[in-house]
């Protein structure tokens, strides 16, 4: 498949890229690494992102080049990080997919060449392994994207799926010249005063049951804190740290009838399949689906089936089996 994409990638000359919405670091390395890389081959290329480049990230160097919709006709369309094409927010509607590039266990396979490694830490990863073998040049921009993306998904290398491997990448990356203190503080540690303000409407209305812990931020807390995005500024990360935990769920209101639902589970459950059932997908342990309807009925729904999930983990594991994503093992 390495000649494959590299070919592809030679005989292309406008290539479009894109990530899923709300885009996080792993989805926003990817595109400015890989969008780079390309322009440093000599092509055109067009970096889109429905919802843009947040604040957070916007020190990465092609940050500015991100547009929010396609102005070119490309002969090459690829999509990275993202598992659908529903989560592309519509950019790349009517568009061949020549290539898709992911790591989520939920990846439905939509594009003509697909790339999914669902044991790599993050898409970016997957990028600085490959990327020498798809004729890709890495340079000190790249490589501060690519890293950018690692250090997003791994959480600061600290998920259960972070790898030897992982940290060798990282390693080569660093050689060329990526900043990892600068990086990790920009990425997970830094936080503007509008997006504290912003969890604190969340964590005012923190609920637990068991080991079950829940909250919500809405259209109004959203417009109180200032905080400009239509994410969680990353408040799904300070709820997975809980302990003791089994599932955290954060219901972000995006619309007066839709809202953004993110699970977040400890090692050893799969919640991946409860977000595939509400129209989502994701990884075993951190997934999310954006639902039809008010904040209260969704959460109603929600918490009932995640409840569900939870009373069957409950009994598998009290007959001394493991359980993972709805099936006994």
């Amino acid at each position: 498949m390495d000649k494959k994409i590299k070919d592809r990638f030679a005989q292309a000359q406008i290539i479009g890229i894109t990530a899923h919405i709300r885009p996080d670091g792993d989805a926003i390395g990817a595109v400015l690494g890989l969008g780079l890389a390309l322009i440093n081959a000599g092509k055109k290329v067009e970096m889109v992102l429905r919802d843009g480049v947040s604040q957070s990230f916007r020190h990465l160097e092609g940050a500015a080049l991100v547009k929010r919709e396609f102005s070119s006709e490309c002969d090459m369309n690829i999509v990275v990080d993202c598992s659908d094409m529903k989560r592309t927010g519509g950019v790349m509607d009517g568009k061949t997919i020549h290539l898709a590039i992911d790591h989520h266990v939920t990846n439905g396979n939509f594009a003509e060449i697909n790339f999914t490694d669902t044991n790599a830490v993050a898409t970016c990863e997957i990028l600085a392994e490959k990327m020498s073998a798809w004729g890709l040049g890495l340079t000190k921009p790249v490589a501060c994207a690519l890293l950018t993306g690692i250090i997003s998904d791994s959480i600061g290398f600290r998920t259960s799926n972070t790898t030897a491997k992982s940290l060798r990448l990282a390693a080569e990356l660093m050689d060329l010249g990526a900043n990892i203190s600068e990086l990790y503080n920009k990425a997970l540690i830094f936080r503007s005063y509008a997006a504290t303000n912003y969890w604190g409407f969340a964590l005012a209305r923190l609920q637990h049951e068991d080991n079950l812990v829940w909250t919500s931020l809405t259209l109004e807390d959203r417009a109180s804190s200032g905080y400009t995005g239509n994410d969680d500024a990353d408040l799904t990360n300070i709820l997975s740290s809980i302990d003791p935990l089994d599932v955290a769920v954060l219901f972000v209101e995006q619309k007066p009838d839709a809202t953004k639902v993110s699970w977040r589970a400890r090692p050893g459950l799969d919640i991946s399949a409860l977000a595939v059932s509400f129209g989502g997908g994701g990884h075993p342990a951190a997934s999310g689906a954006e639902v039809k309807g008010s904040l209260l009925d969704v959460q109603e729904r929600v918490l009932k089936e995640t409840r569900k999930f939870l009373d069957q983990v409950k009994v598998t594991e009290t007959n001394g089996t493991p359980f993972m994503g709805g099936k006994t093992l």
